[in-house]
């Protein structure tokens, strides 16, 4: 790949920076579907429209992102940034692809911090959440089709899931073992290609961060692999939020465009208004683009040999394990009845058929959550 075309200051590059700013904010603003509709959309503009990069540039920086932990869409614009304008580039298309979610989503995070108690709102949840586990395992589906390839694939999902359903905070360590289990059996065979804001404490605030720095650092994936352990961290033993609340951050981070970890900026407005909601935020995105500029360049160089595609193919095996593991430990919080069963099935049904958008099923199922839940007084949420 290509040196980054101007990395000198001077009004070319206030130009191109000003440029990728535009860009980068309208595809955040606009953007919804995850990780891979977001890639889909950077080729369809950057490549096949504007012709900043060719096919294969963008196909080589996809493949390195891949193979890193991190939000995939992020960390491509990330790269795209670079390519373009050097490293102040980086930095500009990585956070205006950041900051219009980041707004959305706490805007979200202050209307349920201050609403979550009246009757409406947790109608529309009601209705909401089983839409969640229906997109999630709508993602899960779309990822198995992309990148499962065999039986030992399938062994390492498996290893996955029951690590997600048992282990939940060590899936880090779970990753990276079938990351080098991959290594070593591809290597060896080659083959062909809601509460009140909380007021948090200097050293409560900087135990969040650290989890959503160190998360933003092993979250190999999907954001939706991710899940699992943002579960365990931020409910089971921080107890930072509570299950509804969790549920409830991570619909915000998928109904809103952008990548899906502004699950952090909501989880750190309600522990610490605004600021939490910025500090954790970066926190979750910083190790993004530490590890593009640092390391994209050596991963890119050696990506083709064995052990490294045999690695990532481990990595991409247990995630798929535990995306089906996040959606049946957060299904337990949000299907309860034969409604909410009904919705999440639904949901699926019309997601993996009739390829319906994220907002427009959300909007459905809250209009559900609000006509029904005045009439089914459903007992285990109102216990809650």
């Amino acid at each position: 790949m290509k040196r980054p075309e101007t990395s000198a200051t001077g009004p070319r590059t206030r130009a191109c920076l000003v440029t990728l700013a535009r860009y980068f904010l309208r595809l955040g603003a606009t953007g919804f579907g995850g990780p891979v509709a977001l890639c889909g959309l950077m080729e369809r503009d950057l490549v096949e429209r504007r012709g900043w990069l060719t096919p294969a540039e963008l196909r080589d920086m996809i493949a390195v992102c891949q193979s890193m932990p991190g939000p995939l869409a992020v960390q491509v614009g990330i790269f795209i940034g670079y390519r373009r304008c050097g490293v102040w580039g980086a930095w500009v298309a990585g956070v205006a692809l950041i900051l219009p979610a980041f707004a959305m989503v706490a805007l979200l995070a202050a209307a349920y911090a201050r609403l979550g108690d009246l009757p409406w709102v947790t109608a529309v949840v009601y209705g909401v959440n089983p839409a969640v586990i229906a997109l999630i395992l709508q993602s899960w589906w779309r990822l198995v089709r992309l990148g499962m390839d065999d039986r030992f694939q399938w062994s390492l999902a498996a290893v996955g899931l029951v690590a997600t359903l048992t282990m939940g905070g060590q899936l880090a360590a779970v990753f990276l073992a079938a990351g080098t289990a991959g290594a070593l059996w591809y290597g060896a065979r080659p083959k062909g290609t809601a509460p009140l804001v909380a007021v948090a404490s200097p050293w409560a605030l900087g135990k969040l961060v650290g989890f959503f720095f160190v998360t933003g650092s092993v979250s190999f994936g999907s954001a939706l692999a991710v899940v699992p352990l943002l579960e365990t961290g931020l409910v089971q033993r921080g107890h930072w939020l509570s299950t509804h609340d969790f549920l409830v951050a991570v619909a915000a981070g998928m109904i809103t465009p952008g990548p899906v970890m502004t699950i952090a900026t909501f989880a750190g407005y309600l522990v610490a208004g605004l600021p939490g909601a910025v500090i954790c935020t970066v926190a979750v995105f910083l190790p993004s683009f530490l590890l593009v500029l640092l390391v994209a360049p050596l991963l890119l160089r050696h990506r083709a040999r064995s052990g490294v595609q045999g690695f990532l193919r481990g990595v991409y095996g247990a995630a798929i394990g535990a995306i089906l593991g996040a959606a049946m430990l957060l299904g337990r919080g949000a299907i309860g009845d034969w409604l909410t069963a009904l919705i999440a099935a639904g949901g699926l049904a019309a997601l993996l058929r009739f390829r319906i958008g994220n907002p427009l099923l959300m909007g459905i199922a809250a209009a559900i959550g609000l006509v029904a839940f005045p009439l089914l007084h459903p007992a285990w949420v109102l216990a809650r």
